[in-house]
């Protein structure tokens, strides 16, 4: 955990629609180790974000969605993480979106966030390897894909336990 005032990370994320939100933090709940599941079902944009960049990112966020039109977005598959799974999600509108927020902070994004982007959402992590393919077996037999709804993106602090908010951005 970092000092009460100490600079730190900033995450960036896409924010669900309602009813995704919830049938994603469902799954988490049911399959996530409760002591590591601190967190909503999310869809990590960016992982860290100097926090000198708070106003500049919550403009641009701002600037990103007012007025704009909801990114289409596909639960496409699942992914094995090894020691979990996560449905894939696609969207080349929201795949846009962060390869211009990525371009207008060339210079100050780590080699993690500069690496090519994976949108996923992890629905199970840090458990044994047979647990987690047990687990994707199971979702691949009732899989289909289907429309995802991304209602927003938002910013978060990063203190080592729960995010904090930093800022919110819904689109039209």
């Amino acid at each position: 955990m970092s000092q009460p005032g100490a600079p730190v990370p900033i995450i960036v994320t896409a924010l669900f629609g309602a009813a995704d939100a919830a049938w994603f933090d469902a799954l988490r709940r049911q399959h996530f180790p409760p002591e590591r599941n601190q967190l909503a079902a999310h869809l990590t944009m960016f992982h860290h974000l100097p926090p000198s960049l708070a106003v500049e990112l919550k403009g641009w966020l701002a600037s990103a969605t007012r007025g704009v039109s909801a990114p289409r977005a596909r639960i496409a598959g699942l992914v094995s993480l090894g020691e979990g799974v996560a449905y894939r999600v696609d969207s080349d509108d929201l795949v846009a979106i962060r390869a211009r927020l990525a371009d207008h902070f060339t210079g100050m994004l780590t080699p993690q966030d500069q690496a090519g982007w994976r949108p996923h959402v992890t629905v199970q992590n840090k458990v044994r390897p047979d647990v987690a393919r047990a687990l994707l077996r199971t979702l691949e037999a009732e899989f289909a894909p289907r429309p995802v709804v991304i209602a927003g993106l938002a910013s978060w602090w990063y203190r080592g336990g729960p995010w904090e908010p930093l800022s919110r951005h819904m689109f039209a």
